[in-house]
């Protein structure tokens, strides 16, 4: 008997993030991991989803270094991170807890 084949499409998280609400809970799970590669490509993937043109832009980046940036194989500076952050409206915030 044929096997049927199965149409798939890739996944992408930026198609979910279609408001505030859900781009606050998906960093926050992301901040979670405290794994600086994540965060960057996250930061990506929010901006993909918000446009990454104007995001590139407001941020004050071409928009092909802000895609090399936030990619999975990017390593952005802190600066390029806050300007990214702003430019989407997010913020840092700091919560004590015990020393690791």
């Amino acid at each position: 008997m044929a096997r049927k084949k199965v149409k798939t499409s890739p996944y992408d998280s930026a198609e979910y993030l279609d408001s505030s609400e859900a781009i606050h809970s998906y960093m926050a799970e992301v901040l979670e991991t405290d794994d600086p590669a994540f965060i960057a490509k996250a930061l990506g993937t929010i901006a993909r989803a918000r446009g990454m043109s104007r995001i590139a832009k407001k941020a004050g980046l071409s928009r092909e270094s802000l895609y090399k940036a936030l990619s999975a194989e990017g390593n952005p500076e802190f600066g390029t991170i806050i300007r990214v952050m702003q430019a989407l409206g997010l913020k840092f915030s700091i919560i004590a807890t015990q020393a690791r």
